[in-house]
């Protein structure tokens, strides 16, 4: 009986710890100028509160570890929302697939060349003095 408390504290924990973040990001959202979703910023502010060790991993880690699992399960209703829009997408077709490409390709070529920058840069010797 304790194990199953202590796991629904963790469950309970992790929930809380997710909607507080996402209830935050909601709130400075509305305070902003700029329109970014409160979704994201929520997601930044936990990525922040993980980052900085603010808070421990071991606290988030049971209820994101569950959303991740029925992430699939979780997208049923979008979709279905996103067929009652279809005469407007495939009026918009082209536009959506040229920018998805274009896109794709940017990033594509962004994280390419980074990552060429970042790994062409020689290695510093050990022992070598700084110059």
């Amino acid at each position: 009986m304790r194990s199953v408390l202590s796991v629904g504290g963790q469950y309970l924990r992790a929930f809380l710890i997710l909607y507080l973040c996402l209830y935050a990001g909601t709130g400075v959202a509305a305070l902003l100028p700029v329109i970014i979703p409160g979704s994201i910023l929520g997601m930044l502010i936990l990525f922040g509160l993980l980052a900085l060790q603010i808070l421990p991993v071991d606290w988030v880690k049971p209820g994101s570890t569950l959303l991740i699992r029925y992430m699939g399960l979780l997208f049923v209703p979008i979709s279905v929302g996103i067929m009652s829009y279809t005469d407007i997408l495939s009026a918009q077709f082209g536009p959506i697939v040229v920018s998805c490409v274009l896109s794709t390709f940017i990033v594509l070529i962004t994280v390419g060349l980074a990552s060429h920058k970042l790994h062409s840069r020689p290695l510093k010797k050990p022992g070598a003095a700084d110059e």
